[in-house]
């Protein structure tokens, strides 16, 4: 079996003795480089086209997200951020990294981890995000998408709801904050409905995403509070805080310790089956790229329940895992280039019949 070939790009010779150790001691993986900041990580991915990139965000002479930005514009690599980064200007650039094409981000190390916990959790992530085929230009190749290669499965006459929608739920895991924020940028100012949204992500990473996506939305984008009145977040959109499930029960927001589902807390599905237990009918969900299958058992509740449900396409998705499970299981009315989802969305302020038709 071919090894992993990765390149390291880490201006602290600290931490890159420690990524090179942990990658060396997996006879899987071969080290082709080695970059101390992020213009030299350009050239040695252009020179040695690696599998993988482990990318420090704060580096001299070019930073990571510059870095990741020209790679993934020229060279579409696919990137792991290794980031110590936690001030919310820094953790504003990691997502702006994710939205730019980066796979996941990982944080370093800080000594006070089990013995041998992150060097494993590190050779898992490089190796998982190494196997994604990534694609350039990502924004630009989305929005030449036609909306005519939508595909498009009608839900059955039973399942065509005429009630007015109440909620919109939003799911998606890998290359999650860059598509979130394609829909919530294309909503219209005068969207009404309020908008609940699972990310998979980092817990160390997450406190920031509500206040990157608010930043890069033009609508206001909060964390959900425990106990908070989902009528109160017309013209919101409420966000699940990290390592917390995000339900809704009885009209109210309610946050959760329960165990993880797929891995994962928060989890889509869980908010998918609540949101099917209280809206049915009336409530809307949309499942975007992620890897695994969280939220296609939840989307087909919703589907189930009489509500609309929508999946982001294979071409528009970084990974296209989690919509293919919901395709797979019936569960999506309508499959979607991510670039349309947000007008389809828009058109709920009007019945279902307006967006199924």
């Amino acid at each position: 079996m071919a090894r992993t070939r990765v390149l390291v790009v880490e201006d602290s010779a600290t931490v890159r003795e420690r990524l090179i150790e942990a990658l060396a001691d997996d006879r899987d993986i071969e080290i082709v480089g080695v970059a101390e900041d992020g213009r030299q990580g350009i050239e040695l991915c252009r020179l040695h086209r690696p599998d993988a990139i482990t990318m420090d965000m704060m580096m001299p002479v070019m930073s990571g997200l510059a870095a990741t930005e020209y790679i993934m514009a020229h060279c579409p690599t696919p990137i792991l951020i290794v980031s110590s980064s936690l001030n919310r200007g820094e953790l504003f650039k990691i997502y702006d990294a994710l939205s730019a094409g980066a796979v996941d981000v990982l944080e370093k190390p800080t000594g006070a981890e089990f013995d041998g916990e992150w060097p494993r959790r590190l050779r898992s992530a490089v190796k998982l995000v190494a196997k994604i085929k990534v694609i350039s230009h990502p924004r630009a190749r989305l929005q030449s998408r036609l909306s005519a290669s939508e595909i498009l499965t009608p839900a059955t006459p039973s399942q065509q709801p005429q009630r007015r929608c109440r909620i919109v739920a939003i799911g998606a895991s890998t290359g999650g904050p860059g598509a979130v924020s394609e829909v919530l940028r294309s909503l219209p100012r005068h969207f009404r409905i309020p908008v609940l949204v699972v990310v998979h992500m980092n817990a160390a990473f997450a406190s920031a995403l509500t206040d990157w996506l608010d930043a890069q939305c033009g609508r206001h984008v909060v964390t959900a509070q425990n106990g908070a009145l989902v009528a109160s977040l017309q013209g919101c959109v409420a966000v699940a805080p990290g390592d917390r499930h995000l339900t809704v029960r009885s009209g109210r927001i309610l946050l959760t310790d329960d165990a993880e589902r797929h891995s994962c807390r928060p989890s889509v599905d869980v908010l998918f089956e609540s949101i099917a237990a209280e809206y049915g009918a009336s409530a809307a969900a949309c499942l975007l790229t992620g890897m695994g299958k969280d939220g296609a058992l939840g989307l087909l509740r919703i589907r189930q329940a009489g509500g609309l449900t929508i999946a982001q396409d294979e071409a528009s998705s970084v990974v296209y895992g989690m919509p293919r499970e919901a395709v797979a299981l019936g569960a999506v009315a309508c499959v979607s280039p991510l670039k349309d989802i947000g007008p389809r969305l828009a058109a709920l302020q009007g019945s279902f019949a307006e967006v199924t038709q």
